[in-house]
């Protein structure tokens, strides 16, 4: 799996074919479209995507200054778990920023089981967005 900065036609292709549950989290966790979230994604200059193997696009994401992290995941990973899992931890340990955070959708099982997989902790249930839905606070450090 090949992490390369991130084009508007590799946040598109993420946008166009997210996983279920984090369509969900972007559409009903933060009230945002995701071709328009792909849109300002790719405007960052931290954002990265993840190719596949097969040459598709498995994810896009990135780390923001102030040390929030985030993903969008397309079915994708499912076909290339181990190299998705190896990419997303080279991508961590290869990071200028010790200490990352954010928050992920409660519903959201394949990140939260990704999360635990790359070491994060995680710190409570909060209300958020739109719809106040539960979300969980992570970091990797302290914050």
């Amino acid at each position: 799996m090949q992490i390369e900065p991130l084009t508007i036609e590799a946040a598109l292709e993420v946008a166009s074919n997210l996983l279920p549950d984090d369509r969900r989290e972007v559409e009903e966790g933060h009230g945002i479209h995701p071709i328009d979230f792909a849109y300002m994604a790719a405007q960052e200059a931290s954002s990265i995507s993840f190719t596949a193997p097969n040459g598709k696009t498995a994810g896009m994401g990135g780390i923001q200054n102030n040390g929030i992290i985030w993903m969008l995941c397309t079915p994708i990973i499912h076909q290339y778990p181990i190299a998705f899992i190896k990419a997303a931890k080279s991508y961590l340990d290869g990071r200028k920023v010790a200490t990352v955070h954010n928050i992920v959708d409660a519903r959201n099982t394949v990140h939260l089981k990704l999360l635990k997989f790359l070491g994060f902790k995680f710190l409570g249930r909060i209300t958020h967005g739109p719809n106040n839905l539960t979300f969980i606070k992570f970091t990797n450090g302290i914050i």
